[in-house]
């Protein structure tokens, strides 16, 4: 495996070989298929990817398809961006998002939960109009930004198939 390296809106990614659960992950978003490590012990799915499952401890995994939908668990909204890159892209939002895949498991108040920017169908940060429509609850998807030939990012648009809440729950606005 060699290093891999992109670019988002002008930061330096880099993905090292020796990183071999992120190489691996960061290659099926590259093809825009989403997979997450099954632990070949318990069965359960794990996110972040890591060397050993943190339900049972069995080191061996084998990747599987998930499909990236679900509903916004928490989120924050950035106004005062630190990144000189992400200034002028104010407000945009971070969302965790609670994967239909697997929730309520091993406990009724577990999910997988998976982070990424709020962005357009097309992978371009959300404009601030899109950014006030969601909170928690919302129902979102998901979509890949390419940032090299080796690197797409997985980030959340809304789900335009999947009824919504009628008022989804935000942060009391100044």
């Amino acid at each position: 495996m060699a290093t891999i390296d992109g670019e988002y809106m002008g930061m330096g990614l880099r993905i090292d070989d020796l990183d071999v659960e992120n190489v691996e992950y960061f290659k099926h978003c590259r093809a825009h298929d989403y997979h997450l490590q099954a632990c070949n012990g318990c069965g359960r799915l794990r996110y972040p990817p890591t060397t050993a499952c943190p339900w049972c401890m069995t080191r061996g995994s084998t990747w599987k398809p998930v499909e990236g939908k679900g509903a916004v668990h928490s989120y924050t909204e950035v106004h005062h961006a630190i990144q000189p890159a992400f200034r002028g892209k104010t407000p945009y939002m971070v969302l965790l998002v609670d994967l239909d895949t697997q929730k309520g498991e091993p406990t009724a108040d577990e999910a997988l939960r998976v982070i990424g920017n709020l962005v357009t169908p097309d992978g371009e940060l959300a404009p601030p109009e899109m950014v006030k429509s969601v909170g928690v609850g919302t129902r979102v998807r998901m979509v890949f930004s390419d940032v090299s030939d080796g690197i797409a990012l997985p980030q959340w648009t809304i789900d335009e198939t999947a009824p919504q809440p009628a008022k989804p729950w935000r942060y009391a606005q100044e």
